[in-house]
């Protein structure tokens, strides 16, 4: 069973998870990372280019807080890129002496996932350089469909410097970027015939969207949107 809300942190989501069977379960990429705790482990979901899948038994809850897009390097203090398609523990990212303060912290919580929250809230208050204000219109632009030239022009920034600082935000470049938010924008129409939904949503027809949902999770439409039924 899975719930989420707002999280007292702005631009993040706190959320539970109980996995209801013991097959393997599929994450879809984002553009967001999330911080993690799992069988009393803290970990990181970095931005996936393709879903990821999961597997655990029914009994083991997961909970999360997951970070708008370009947000995460921030608080977590590494660039993107490094952590793309990874889930690694967070002792590879922080010094194990701080990763073991943060984990009893949590693990002594009510709730594991308000104590991610507390954590990160923590973090977002120490953070020594705040998230790049361009990277919100960025995530806007791509997500409106704004060509990616387009989008760098309008903020100023040559091709080059927008891919540079896509990899330390997002971990990939603009057009993986606007790709995995463009799927979202098709999901999000559910119900919709898949040739309207194409070209609503930015695809050049429906052969396009059929191909770019395979390549992107691993399913054909009609059986990714049967499995999220």
């Amino acid at each position: 069973m899975y719930s989420e809300r707002a999280s007292r942190l702005p631009d993040a989501v706190v959320w539970t998870n109980t996995p209801t069977g013991t097959g393997a379960g599929r994450v879809l990429p984002d553009g967001c990372m999330d911080l993690l705790w799992h069988d009393g482990r803290l970990l990181v979901a970095g931005p996936d280019t393709h879903a990821h899948l999961t597997e655990g038994s029914a009994s083991s809850p997961w909970a999360g807080i997951r970070f708008h897009p370009g947000t995460a390097p921030a608080l977590l203090g590494v660039p993107a890129h490094e952590l793309r398609d990874r889930r690694p523990d967070l002792t590879d990212l922080w010094p194990a002496a701080e990763v073991r303060r943060a984990t009893a912290r949590v693990n002594a919580a009510a709730d594991p996932a308000r104590g991610l929250e507390d954590l990160a809230l923590r973090r977002a208050a120490e953070a020594a350089t705040p998230p790049d204000p361009v990277l919100r219109r960025v995530v806007a632009a791509l997500d409106a469909g704004r060509p990616v030239a387009g989008t760098a022009d309008e903020l100023g920034l040559s091709a080059r410097q927008l891919h540079r600082r896509s990899l330390t935000a997002f971990g990939y470049g603009p057009k993986t970027l606007a790709r995995i938010l463009r799927l979202h924008r098709a999901l999000a129409r559910k119900g919709t015939p898949y040739a309207e939904t194409a070209t609503r949503t930015g695809y050049a027809d429906q052969a396009h969207l059929t191909r770019e949902v395979r390549d992107l999770t691993g399913l054909p439409l009609g059986e990714l949107l049967a499995a999220s039924s």
